[in-house]
């Protein structure tokens, strides 16, 4: 099928090869990390589609830089930070918890990326302009017509019921969190019940808190800034209420030594 001179169907395979080889890459990761598997992403199957996105965003809008690989390297590292960060404050809103936190690392901008991971998006991005896009596209566009459909079809279908029902399991967070919040007044407390109640659900709901160890509540995040900048404005009512007086004193005591003058 050819929408606007792109046969979506190897479009949408190369998505899919990214995605998979994105989950690859995220699971090896953590096994470094964590010292064991752990089934990354928000969906169900190997894959993870913000690499797929992220290839995609790539392939069609930086095709006029494949001549300059500084402007590549810096496009890419662009495009996919951006990317990062508006999924991550989307799903934080949408699902009321934050998936991911780089705020303990240095150079990051309100713990949704930071430079020490924007950074291998560029290499990404010049190894998937120069080296893979040609290696797949050249790979996909060589199959069967008949192959094509039933790859390209039955992967589609599989990746939008994977959808349906993830999302599904990524909603129930948000009544985790009812559950509790009349019961916790703090962060933590709140996302070490949520991910109680997950882990007595379903095997789909307990792969999502492997998935994300960092998992973290954020509803009462809200509320305890509040209460912060509350008590700063204590504080500083409080002081500058002392200083006053201090002033105050020092002037009724200056007064006074000048009376008796």
């Amino acid at each position: 099928m050819i929408i606007f001179g792109v046969d979506i169907r190897i479009y949408f395979l190369l998505f899919m090869v990214y995605s998979i080889a994105g989950w690859f890459m995220e699971v090896i990761c953590k096994l470094i990390q964590y010292k064991r598997f752990i089934n990354r992403g928000f969906l169900i199957g190997p894959y993870c589609p913000i690499y797929g996105y992220g290839a995609l965003l790539i392939t069609f809008l930086l095709k006029k830089y494949t001549e300059d690989p500084i402007a590549l390297f810096v496009m890419s590292i662009l495009i996919c930070g951006i990317l990062e960060y508006i999924t991550s404050y989307l799903m934080e809103k949408l699902f009321k918890a934050r998936w991911w936190d780089y705020s303990n690392r240095k150079f990051n901008l309100n713990g949704r990326i930071c430079l020490g991971t924007i950074i291998p998006f560029g290499i990404l991005g010049m190894l998937i302009m120069y080296v893979f896009n040609p290696l797949i596209l050249e790979g996909l566009e060589k199959l069967p017509e008949n192959w094509l459909n039933i790859l390209s079809i039955s992967l589609f279908l599989v990746y939008i019921i994977d959808n349906v029902i993830s999302l599904t399991v990524v909603t129930y967070i948000k009544t985790a969190e009812k559950v509790v919040l009349k019961d916790s007044d703090n962060t933590e407390e709140l996302t070490k019940k949520v991910k109680e109640i997950l882990k007595q659900k379903s095997i789909l709901h307990r792969r999502l808190v492997n998935a994300y160890p960092k998992l973290e509540a954020v509803k009462i995040k809200i509320k305890q800034k509040k209460e912060e900048i509350k008590r700063q404005v204590q504080e500083q009512n409080r002081e500058r209420r002392k200083k006053a007086e201090n002033l105050k004193n020092k002037k009724f005591i200056k007064n006074k030594e000048n009376k008796k003058l």
